[in-house]
């Protein structure tokens, strides 16, 4: 057990916690209607606290438990034979686990973006839970756990799939079944309603922006230089891709907002994620700056051509830029020449291929599933009134918008 890595890593579960809680919450609410930010906090605590508790549960164990190439078992369900002794590499078994614990409340929490305004509690709470442990936790296991991904002895890629902290493992799990869920949901009955926010958008963002030196500078699992270079190379995408964001706004619009710099932020850091340990800051900055414009374009893509109302673009930002990452490992991932540039590619595309086919299958199966009990949508007058006295009887402000 290393006195420094536990250290850096107890900083680091603070701060990926720190960045749904206040974070994401925040963020989400500032582009929600007035009358729907309650719901929104709401959700994302709600979701915060059952995961924890599922993951204590089951999560972990499926996770990184000693099954077989598809799941881990039930082995260290509620941490059975783990002791604050117990270590996992050089740090304790059980920081491990909360550290871990962090990414599985932010993953769910991310798919939140896609059925603000018009989802109905029970179902995003039920349905967080089976996705978590049925869609999250296996993929987990698959490349982070020794699985099916990871190139181990019997995977399906010799070379392993590399995502240093989430590319596919968080972001694209989660904005591909965002877009599963908005496509069942449908649309708002009141599209095209400006953020009531800007100023709620910009704080959760930048949490969102320093937690994320804990989502991948943690992710090393060491104080050391790796984590560094992960921390540098995440701000300098993330700085980059708003630069872009902001510029290509103001080719098309005539004006740069503030809301569209700061997500431009998110898709420079969702797209530096998988790639965070193995470029460096030059690559970082040619990732960040494709992602400012590549992520945009797709927000009106997902809209307009799949017609899906993937509300705050959940697919467009984080599935689409996790996935972008991924891909740019094989392209500048010359540290892996070693296991041949067709090995490298033919894992990071496969990897893509796999998780997305199963999230796309299982989020289907679990939305059908969980609305047999609770009914996905809320009624007209719920939706128009907005979430926040219809669903939980309290109000923001003294005068809702």
């Amino acid at each position: 057990m290393n006195g420094a890595d536990t250290a850096w890593i107890i900083v680091a579960t603070a701060l990926v916690l720190f960045m749904t809680l206040p974070g994401l919450a925040l963020f989400y609410g500032g582009l929600v209607r007035a009358r729907n930010v309650l719901s929104v906090f709401m959700q994302c605590f709600g979701i915060a606290c059952l995961m924890s508790i599922l993951w204590l549960a089951f999560g972990y164990s499926i996770a990184f438990g000693d099954g077989n190439l598809i799941w881990g078992g039930l082995g260290k369900s509620f941490l059975n034979g783990i002791t604050a002794d117990t270590v996992s590499g050089t740090i304790p078994e059980v920081l491990f686990f909360a550290f871990q614990m962090t990414f599985a409340i932010i993953t769910p929490a991310l798919i939140v973006g896609a059925y603000v305004e018009r989802i109905g509690f029970g179902f995003v709470m039920a349905f967080s839970a089976a996705w978590m442990l049925l869609v999250y936790a296996p993929v987990t296991h698959w490349i982070w756990g020794g699985g099916l991904l990871s190139g181990a002895e019997g995977a399906l890629f010799t070379a392993g799939v590399k995502d240093f902290a989430g590319g596919i493992v968080v972001h694209e799990t989660a904005g591909l079944a965002a877009l599963v869920v908005a496509f069942f949901l449908g649309p708002r009955r009141r599209m095209n309603v400006p953020p009531h926010n800007p100023g709620f958008v910009m704080l959760g963002a930048a949490m969102l922006w320093v937690g994320w030196f804990g989502f991948n500078g943690g992710s090393q699992l060491a104080a050391d230089g790796g984590a560094a270079m992960a921390i540098t190379v995440t701000h300098i995408s993330a700085a980059t891709a708003s630069l872009t964001w902001a510029l290509y706004e103001r080719i098309k619009y005539g004006k740069a907002s503030l809301v569209g710099m700061v997500t431009g932020t998110i898709a420079g850091l969702a797209s530096i994620t998988p790639a965070s340990g193995f470029v460096g800051p030059v690559e970082a900055m040619f990732i960040g700056a494709v992602a400012g414009v590549l992520c945009q374009v797709a927000c009106g893509w997902v809209k307009k051509g799949l017609k899906i109302d993937d509300t705050l673009d959940v697919f467009a930002v984080h599935g689409l830029g996790g996935m972008f990452g991924t891909i740019m490992i094989a392209v500048f991932g010359t540290v892996f020449a070693k296991e041949g540039y067709e090995g490298v590619w033919a894992a990071q595309l496969g990897g893509l291929l796999v998780v997305g086919i199963f999230t796309l299958v299982m989020t289907t199966i679990i939305v059908k599933l969980v609305g047999l009990v609770f009914a996905i949508r809320v009624d007209e007058e719920s939706e128009v009134n907005g979430l926040d006295l219809s669903t939980h009887g309290e109000r923001a402000y003294d005068m809702a918008s």
